[in-house]
């Protein structure tokens, strides 16, 4: 999957961008703060069709704006495509067009233009609370298979309901729980299932990055749930507590992924570095997923990977990036002397909210 042009109007504080992009992708080089992650973010926005920095709409809207569009134009299997997204922020309304088309459900269009992306926060992946990993778990499930989609947004609709219920005391409690059961079960398994595939992956790309020190990957949560007939028991065990603080205690939304380093928690005593490299790595799990899952290749977008990484570190990601031709890669630096040698890639320059290719 290549991104074959980017269009933009009225994105954050980006000059209206018409872009055609290279093959095997560019280097983004500017001054911090003139727009090189916009130009990124614009590139992701169709895959979500959201921010990658949880940014609400109304925020991307360049100053004084009515609103943004953002167009993207891919080629998968030979075949180009054209996903658009115009956002007006009064009244607050988003149009999605697929080819044309107009498009009336967001889950329709979710993931026909596929791109993974890493910016400097997501070390929080390694670094901070469950709620993010959840997040990304479902996030790359999601995109890799549309039933772990559909059952985990009626999976959260039953969760909603039932704790609505035991805010309310209601004696409609019990109402919830099949539905709660059947996808809360197919979300665990199928979580399961992924990591069971992956986990040996993610250590492999963790050494890709130079680290020696051994990792692993495992699931915090209640692996009997991956079978509705565990359910029942659950949340009977779980009901006195679940009226007490008026939410469901049992359940994948409570579940976590672990990342261990030599049989320690890596969030604890890892270092900022190996934090660096097990984001970088399950950023590459997730586009080994994607690929393999979806039988094509998303683009890598990359915002100032490279920053805070050691030299070692940095060549380690330059060489593991050279050995994945297959993958478009569009990254961004401050300056061209801040990236590895060998990353044979076009240069454009971001100054101010224009981007222009290099010469």
């Amino acid at each position: 999957m290549r991104l074959v042009q980017l269009a933009a109007t009225g994105f954050r504080n980006l000059e209206p961008l018409a872009l055609s992009v290279p093959a095997e992708g560019v280097a983004l080089l500017g001054p911090n703060g003139h727009g090189k992650t916009n130009v990124l973010e614009a590139a992701y926005y169709p895959v979500l069709f959201r921010s990658f920095r949880s940014a609400a709409d109304a925020e991307m809207v360049g100053f004084g704006g009515p609103g943004f569009k953002v167009e993207c134009r891919y080629a998968d299997q030979g075949v180009t495509h054209n996903v658009a997204v115009r956002y007006t922020a009064s009244p607050k309304r988003k149009r999605i067009t697929v080819d044309e088309a107009d498009i009336e459900r967001l889950a329709d269009a979710v993931g026909l233009w596929l791109a993974v992306a890493f910016i400097p926060t997501d070390t929080s992946l390694a670094s901070g609370p469950a709620a993010g990993r959840r997040l990304y778990l479902d996030r790359l499930l999601s995109l890799a298979d549309r039933e772990y989609l559909r059952a985990l947004t009626r999976y959260r609709a039953a969760l909603a309901q039932r704790n609505a219920a035991l805010k309310q005391h209601s004696s409609t409690l019990a109402a919830f729980e099949p539905a709660l059961i059947e996808h809360g079960a197919a979300v665990v398994r199928r979580r399961l299932e992924w990591l069971q595939e992956t986990a040996g992956l993610f250590a492999e790309e963790f050494r890709a990055m130079g680290e020696t020190a051994r990792v692993e990957v495992r699931y915090l949560g209640r692996d009997s749930l991956a079978e509705p007939g565990a359910w029942p028991e659950a949340l009977a065990e779980a009901r006195s507590r679940d009226e007490a603080r008026g939410t469901t205690t049992v359940g994948p939304h409570r579940d976590d992924l672990v990342l261990e380093l030599d049989g320690r928690p890596l969030r604890t005593y890892g270092s900022t570095g190996q934090h660096r490299s097990a984001t970088v790595a399950l950023k590459l799990l997730e586009w080994d997923t994607l690929a393999r899952w979806r039988n094509t290749e998303p683009a890598l977008l990359l915002d100032d990977v490279f920053a805070e990484l050691d030299t070692r570190r940095q060549d380690c990601l330059a060489e593991r990036l050279r050995r994945q031709p297959r993958a478009q890669v569009l990254l961004s630096a401050p300056r061209r002397n801040e990236l590895p040698d060998g990353l044979d890639l076009p240069m454009w320059h971001v100054e101010t909210g224009t981007v222009r290719a290099d010469g």
